[in-house]
């Protein structure tokens, strides 16, 4: 037993799960904690942001690069709300993040009373975007909370959780005994009647293909030996990208794997949700047949295969290759379409330009292990298939909730967990300005990211859609920028405006090598940059039918 405050109880437990870094902005309820955060230090850190939306994204970007849990804390109310863009986010993008917020005195809680931040039914509204969410009424509870959050976080398929303190809950001292972290709470094994079946499926296919998500990140060696093994390609749309290496003759992005889908006889998904074979493509073939693995069941109901494999992506992948290994067959004629595959469609993105260009710079300027967020922009866009990607946990997006803003900060979340590999914003103007005070935040810790904002002045996809859509009448589309490069300044950041794709490279290369906070503008007259969404939501492709 220790005698110790809320707050204090929160850090130990926090401690005792191995957390190092805080991202936060304190406020007077949460006073406590943020008091009991600073005597922590140096094992506990705390970066401070200028707006909760960049806490709560930060920890994303820091939990995402890593594959470990991560924390942010705001103030109830108003900064939960705030943050929860970036809580959506790691929702969407399977990420456990944990967010730690107050909550009104004891005394007035369910009063409705008005006091500071008051909020109808918190709780309710932190569940419609977390896993998990509690109250710990009193300092003993804390360490079972905390450690049941990350319990939850970590279990099945992974996502953010919550926990809020009533404000004098904070500073109020008592007994309290730790709790050891909490396992992990079990998914059964796949049984042999169905890993026999699933591998059936596959030697009975002679064109199979597999997609990956982000579910799959703890299954890359098995994938890749799986891929080999039976000559299938390995897909990614964005939060899978580098399971399998682009630079792999079986590491495919959407584009060049389109080219292959109306011969494709078996789908195999491991950790999606299957995004873009179920709808963004727009047809299946005549007679595909399917096979899921995945740790969440509720999937086999969205979409039911022919074979539902629910387990850990990288349990259900080396049972299944126990199987495969017993009688793996080659398939020579598919490898050779394959390969045919991937130079066709490399010779047909390069009609999205200028994106292709500056993302076939950005990639040669960096290493392997450099570290890519993208934002929703026309660049942003394009990387999903333009962009190759080497390595696990190096290209990340904000998945299916597409949220504006969101590259930035995630940037930065994965440089403090990266301080050593280069990490790289691609952000629209648009949504570089929704993150905009971040700079300072880069600047206050030293935190050296790269921003390259291609600035087309406006919300580029919402102008082309409604010049296309709805007759060229424009609305909220067209903006008004600052100067880039004064803005830079202001913050104290160093700066530099491109016109090409060569001078966007050595500019990076020198940002890179200095090590501090840079943004780089890249001017992109309006109407200048081709539709990316060809690629990404293709038509049927000709003679194919339906």
């Amino acid at each position: 037993m220790q005698r110790l405050t809320g707050g204090e109880a929160i850090v130990e437990g926090l401690l005792a799960h191995g957390i190092d870094t805080v991202f936060g902005l304190p406020g007077a309820q949460i006073y406590g904690l943020f008091d009991a955060l600073q005597r922590a230090q140096p094992r506990l850190k705390v970066i401070g942001a200028r707006h909760e939306q960049a806490c709560s994204t930060m920890a994303f970007g820091f939990a995402r690069s890593t594959g470990r849990p991560s924390v942010c804390a705001v103030v109830p109310g108003p900064g939960v709300l705030n943050a929860g863009a970036g809580l959506l986010t790691a929702f969407g993008g399977n990420q456990p993040v944990l967010c730690l917020t107050g909550q009104v005195p004891r005394a007035f809680l369910g009063k409705g009373r008005g006091h500071l931040h008051e909020m109808t039914d918190q709780l309710a509204t932190l569940r419609g975007f977390t896993k998990w969410a509690e109250r710990i009424e009193h300092p003993a509870l804390a360490p079972l909370r905390v450690a049941q959050a990350f319990q939850r976080m970590r279990s099945g398929r992974p996502g953010p959780a919550a926990l809020e303190m009533p404000w004098d809950v904070f500073t109020q001292q008592e007994d309290v005994e730790p709790c050891a972290p909490l396992p992990v709470l079990p998914v059964p094994p796949p049984g042999s009647d169905v890993i026999e079946k699933a591998a059936r499926l596959i030697g009975e296919s002679r064109a199979p293909m597999i997609f990956v998500g982000g579910g799959a990140f703890g299954a890359v060696s098995e994938i890749l030996e799986l891929a080999e093994r039976i000559d299938a390609p390995v897909v990614a749309f964005r939060s899978g990208r580098g399971i399998v290496s682009n630079a792999h003759e079986l590491g495919l992005t959407i584009a060049e794997a389109y080219r292959l889908w109306p011969r494709t006889d078996l789908m195999i998904g491991i950790g999606t949700r299957l995004e873009v074979p179920l709808w963004r493509w727009p047809f299946r073939p005549s007679g595909l047949r399917s096979l899921r693995i995945d740790i969440d069941p509720a999937e086999m109901r969205r979409f039911t295969p022919d074979v539902s494999v629910v387990a850990d992506a990288g349990e259900g992948t080396r049972a299944l290759l126990t199987e495969i290994r017993k009688s793996a067959r080659r398939r020579s004629a598919w490898r050779e379409e394959i390969a045919r595959a991937r130079v066709q469609a490399a010779a047909d993105i390069q009609s999205v330009q200028p994106q292709i260009a500056y993302l076939q710079a950005l990639r040669e300027a960096l290493p392997a292990n450099g570290i890519v967020t993208d934002e929703i922009s026309q660049v942003g866009f394009t990387s999903w298939y333009g962009f190759p990607v080497y390595e696990p946990r190096t290209f990340i997006a904000s998945g299916y909730q597409g949220t504006l803003g969101a590259g930035y900060a995630t940037a930065l979340g994965a440089k403090v967990a990266h301080p050593d590999r280069p990490v790289v914003a691609i952000c629209g103007d648009g949504g570089f300005l929704f993150a905009v005070q971040e700079l300072a935040t880069a600047v206050q810790y030293g935190i050296g990211v790269v921003a390259l904002v291609f600035n087309n002045e406006g919300f580029g996809n919402v102008r082309r859609d409604q010049q296309q859509s709805f007759a060229g009448r424009l609305l909220g589309a067209e903006l008004v920028n600052p100067d880039f490069q004064k803005l830079a300044e202001a913050f104290g950041v160093s700066s530099a405006r491109v016109a090409t794709p060569q001078s966007m490279r050595a500019a990076l290369e020198r940002a890179l090598s200095d090590g501090r906070p840079w943004l780089i503008e890249i001017p992109t007259p309006r109407g200048s940059e081709a539709d990316p969404w060809r690629f990404i939501q293709p038509p049927i492709p000709p003679g194919v039918a339906v």
